[in-house]
């Protein structure tokens, strides 16, 4: 979505700081679950210029533990863009599902990653030079009634699985300060992961009141510029922002209309095209897990997974669901 950095200039209302120590640093990468590996990469580093940092294959108990998925035998690739992650997995073993053909930006299986332009007409112009999916009509300017909105443009398309990807660009007042460097790269980083929500409450008390991240500020978006990005007829949106010490973003959207939106396939697994999950980072998974335990949270893996080898990266880490159904790993390294 195209809010989420405009909204770090909204001032924090009382009581939302955050009132304990946070179980989790910040966010580490974005995982997205692929069909065709090769074909995922040559899209991401050519189209998007990522950068693959990593390239590994699995299988085993542990994996099998971790992902709920018997029989897995995975391949992980990491990619890198400005600071940011990526890790596209695709399963050998099973084989995977396609996402429904019928997706729509408002069902709450969305999520995308928000990768940040320099210029956003000749972000598109390559685009479709390379022939990608459009999910909005074209790019949408933020209109000048909605201020701290002002002068943002962004697009919405999809990768070769139909996932949901934006490019984002911010005027000269808005955004971090890192996206105002002078750069010759068009595609310079992520800013953060928009997932759908159905109640922005129940969402605030996980990520916030329980995994401790910092809300950022929050906002309403409608109108036509807002329909047409989101492909969504009437779409008015809340929208809340959320940041750990590290990473990108993770950015609550909430359709206040229109409410239909569907929720999580409810036999979903990671195995699945349409399953992705955002990697939090923690100094201490089993305490974590103890905390989230108690708290009645839904666990994808079947406990903390020891990983040995630390092939992918982590000594320990752990799958749990959102209140929507959005898969969490969080990882210590």
């Amino acid at each position: 979505m195209v809010l989420w950095t405009l909204l770090l200039v909204i001032t924090v209302p009382k009581g939302l700081a955050q009132q304990r120590p946070a179980l989790v640093d910040g966010v580490d990468a974005i995982g997205i679950t692929v069909s065709d590996m090769d074909r995922a990469v040559d899209f991401y580093s050519k189209v998007l210029t990522f950068e693959k940092v990593s390239d590994t294959e699995v299988a085993g108990e542990n994996y099998e533990h971790l992902e709920g998925v018997f029989g897995l035998r995975i391949r992980v690739v990491r990619m890198r863009l400005g600071d940011e992650f990526i890790e596209l997995t695709e399963y050998l073993a099973p084989k995977s599902r396609p996402i429904p053909i019928d997706s729509r930006s408002n069902d709450r299986w969305f999520q995308h990653i928000a990768i940040i332009v320099s210029d956003m007409d000749k972000a598109y112009t390559w685009l479709r030079q390379n022939k990608v999916e459009h999910a909005s009509s074209g790019p949408q300017r933020l209109p000048d009634w909605n201020k701290n909105a002002a002068g943002i443009s962004a697009f919405y398309f999809k990768d070769p699985d139909e996932h949901p990807v934006e490019v984002l660009q911010f005027p000269p007042d808005k955004g971090l300060q890192k996206w105002r460097r002078p750069t010759e790269k068009l595609f310079l980083g992520i800013d953060h992961t928009a997932i759908v929500v159905w109640d922005t409450d129940s969402s605030v008390k996980f990520y916030r009141d329980l995994l401790g991240m910092n809300v950022a500020g929050e906002s309403e978006n409608y109108g036509t510029e807002q329909e047409h990005l989101n492909n969504v007829f009437g779409a008015h949106l809340r929208i809340t922002a959320l940041r750990g010490t590290s990473g990108p973003g993770i950015e609550l959207l909430e359709y206040l209309a229109p409410r239909d939106g569907r929720p999580f396939p409810s036999d979903e697994r990671a195995s699945d095209v349409v399953h992705r999950q955002t990697v939090l980072l923690t100094r201490a998974a089993e305490s974590v897990a103890q905390q989230l335990r108690a708290n009645s949270v839904n666990f994808v893996s079947s406990g903390v997974v020891a990983n040995q080898t630390e092939q992918l990266g982590f000594s320990k880490a752990f799958l749990v669901r959102d209140p929507d159904g959005h898969v969490v790993e969080i990882e210590e390294k």
